[in-house]
């Protein structure tokens, strides 16, 4: 089992899904946590003492908001006072909307480039700095199998994880020879509680039946017909993060049940 005893990690939209997995994930690995995302303030703190208690870590939480630059530099940076280091980094905040693109809101295009790419941008622009003092590093960016292939009404979230392929691979080059690896995780469709929640809208909106819409909407990209798992993204992240991955960067590495091999 990898051990990241000793280390610190950030994720950014960690509040829950695929976020959560990967902060619990790298403090059942040892790692001390900066959680970061939404909620209410009492479900923050019951998920954050959670992983105190269940790992024997140390977490800590930082609402900053991924719009913003000063503040995503601010998150980095209480990792750093806190737990002397950020030795690893996952950019995972992402926001959704469909739409055709002549009736796309501007408003949501400039937010979803701004949190779910223009983000770890910042971030790793923050994290890079200590992690080549230190001689060593992981950054893993949550991209999607959207980051390989389209579907239609998703012009801002493909531009978006499209772009994340591209900064995974161009920093992976720069910091090649610091130790440091930066690579990108593309999931298919993931069961968290943000796909569970559209189900009874595209229900209503096809007329379709709970299962129709699992089968035949969600899982139709997926040749398995099975959904991906937050702990299974979660567990190729750890994996990332060993010694045994130290050769594996500028990679973006499917989860996806078979989707983007069709």
């Amino acid at each position: 089992m990898t051990s990241l005893a000793g280390r610190a990690a950030v994720v950014t939209g960690s509040t829950s899904g695929i976020g959560l997995a990967y902060a619990r994930a790298l403090a059942k690995a040892g790692a001390n946590v900066v959680i970061n995302g939404f909620g209410t303030p009492a479900d923050i703190e019951k998920e954050r003492s959670a992983i105190e208690t269940d790992f024997k870590v140390r977490a800590v939480y930082s609402p900053a908001d991924m719009t913003k630059p000063d503040e995503i530099a601010g998150m980095v940076a209480l990792g750093e006072k806190t737990f002397g280091s950020v030795d690893i980094l996952i950019n995972n905040a992402g926001v959704q909307f469909v739409s055709p693109v002549e009736e796309f809101p501007v408003e949501k295009w400039d937010q979803i480039i701004a949190i779910n790419l223009s983000s770890a941008f910042h971030g790793i622009r923050a994290a890079v700095p200590g992690m080549k003092k230190r001689g060593w590093g992981r950054i893993i960016n949550t991209a999607s199998a959207h980051s390989l292939v389209a579907s239609p009404f998703k012009s801002a979230y493909v531009s978006a994880k499209h772009g994340i392929a591209g900064l995974t691979k161009t920093v992976a080059l720069e910091v090649a020879t610091f130790k440091i690896t930066c690579n990108a995780i593309s999931p298919g469709y993931v069961w968290t509680p943000l796909v569970e929640k559209q189900i009874p809208e595209t229900m209503k909106a096809r007329g379709l039946t709970k299962e129709q819409v699992i089968h035949d909407v969600l899982l139709e990209a997926q040749p398995t017909k099975e959904f991906v798992t937050s702990e299974q993204v979660a567990a190729l992240a750890v994996y990332l993060c060993s010694d045994d991955a130290s050769q594996i960067t500028g990679a973006n590495l499917s989860i996806d049940g078979g989707w983007t091999a069709e």
